[in-house]
């Protein structure tokens, strides 16, 4: 076997020492989701909770191989964002940004770790109020996670990247709600939190993707978003941007000193991983920005909206395609959600009643963490019930 053969062996999920570090960034993300959660109230600067989320991150990185001979890069995949109501994806505002939650507000939190580019990404919903979910937020959100719970049994070896894209549209339409476009799920490698395997949100003639089988050691990053409205969100303003990732395959000599200057500080602190203009020195990158992305060298994240009035949520897994099933390492409960529809439909409930677990003949070998599998074979039989679907992990 070659170095590349063994290097490459070595960085899938049949390395323990891989999957542990999934495992580790995942803890802390799911950790890092449950802070920003608990802060989020009414009056609660937006700036203020994506600070706190990374902040978690990068602290917690920081405190886990520490002692090893090689420099292992760790800190935040993705920044932390917190889009509210309409808004479907992206919003991370600078540091000047008066943005507040209200009471009432379906909140959406979008973040992500890494630890030695071994990532882990989470997103989830909660609407700023006390008691239950009721109305069109109880729908919009009960689409959401039934589609993710569907999702995540779809998502597994011998099935097609194109079952999940019609699957989960047809939940969201049994509760009269739209998979929003535009929304991709991606394979994770190492460093690659946009691998080439990919999984539509809704297909359509513009947007095309190769189709594909999943296969075991592979790990995604499973993205539902669903609205009330029509599920084709716009880009209001360009200035509400502020996420960005290095195109590593792009040159250009640009031509302003400012921009100069801002991509050898991205180049220097942002290699690779999507960052926030945050934490870029403010008025240099405003400039810096701009052609960097006109010639680009940077991929945009933008800040979509739906129609004022809709409403959209947000949730979004990693999961292991491990040998013996399926193994989503990041979530959080969704609050008690009471939907004006229920799921009648066969074959929806046909999927929900699939397990995550292969069962193998002759017990195979015994994995560690019952606790998390018992845990999950009991958010399993609990799936139909939609205000606890997400709860599989803990």
């Amino acid at each position: 076997m070659s170095d590349d053969e063994r290097e490459e062996k070595e960085l899938d999920l049949t390395s323990p020492e891989v999957v542990t570090k999934y495992k580790s960034a995942a803890e802390i993300v799911n950790k890092a989701l449950q802070l920003v959660l608990s802060e989020c109230k009414p009056k609660a600067k937006i700036v203020d909770l994506c600070e706190k989320g990374d902040s978690y991150i990068r602290e917690q990185t920081g405190n886990v191989y520490k002692n090893v001979k090689r420099k292992i890069e760790r800190g935040v995949a993705f920044p932390t964002c917190i889009s509210v109501n309409n808004t479907v994806c992206h919003f991370s505002p600078l540091a000047s940004d008066e943005s507040m939650l209200e009471d009432g507000d379906v909140v959406k939190i979008d973040m992500g770790c890494h630890i030695d580019g071994f990532i882990a990404v989470v997103a989830h919903t909660h609407v700023l109020q006390s008691g239950p979910v009721t109305g069109r937020a109880a729908d919009v959100l009960a689409a959401c996670n039934t589609a993710a719970e569907v999702a995540l049994r779809l998502v597994r070896p011998g099935r097609k990247n194109k079952d999940v894209t019609e699957a989960i549209q047809k939940v969201a339409a049994a509760y009269d709600c739209k998979i929003v476009e535009g929304v991709l799920s991606h394979q994770l490698k190492q460093f690659v939190i946009d691998g080439n395997k990919v999984i539509l949100s809704v297909s359509n003639p513009d947007t095309k993707v190769d189709e594909f089988e999943f296969e075991e050691n592979e790990v995604y990053a499973v993205d539902i978003v669903t609205s009330t409205g029509e599920g084709k969100p716009k880009l209001l303003d360009e200035k509400q941007t502020t996420i960005y990732k290095r195109a590593v395959d792009k040159n250009y000599h640009l031509k302003m000193k400012a921009s100069r200057f801002i991509f050898s500080e991205i180049s220097q602190k942002f290699p690779i991983m999507p960052f926030s203009a945050r934490y870029l020195e403010e008025k240099r990158a405003r400039l810096g920005l701009m052609e960097c992305v006109n010639h680009d060298l940077l991929n945009p994240y933008p800040v979509l909206h739906e129609k004022p009035g809709d409403l959209v949520a947000h949730i979004k897994f990693t999961v292991l395609l491990m040998p013996n099933g399926s193994d989503r390492i990041t979530s959080h409960p969704l609050q008690e959600l009471q939907p004006t529809r229920t799921i009648d439909d066969p074959e929806i409930k046909a999927w929900l009643a699939l397990g995550t677990k292969t069962k193998k003949k002759g017990g195979g070998k015994k994995k560690k963490g019952k606790k998390g599998e018992k845990a999950e074979e009991s958010a399993e039989a609990e799936s139909m019930d939609t205000s606890n679907g997400a709860a599989a992990q803990e």
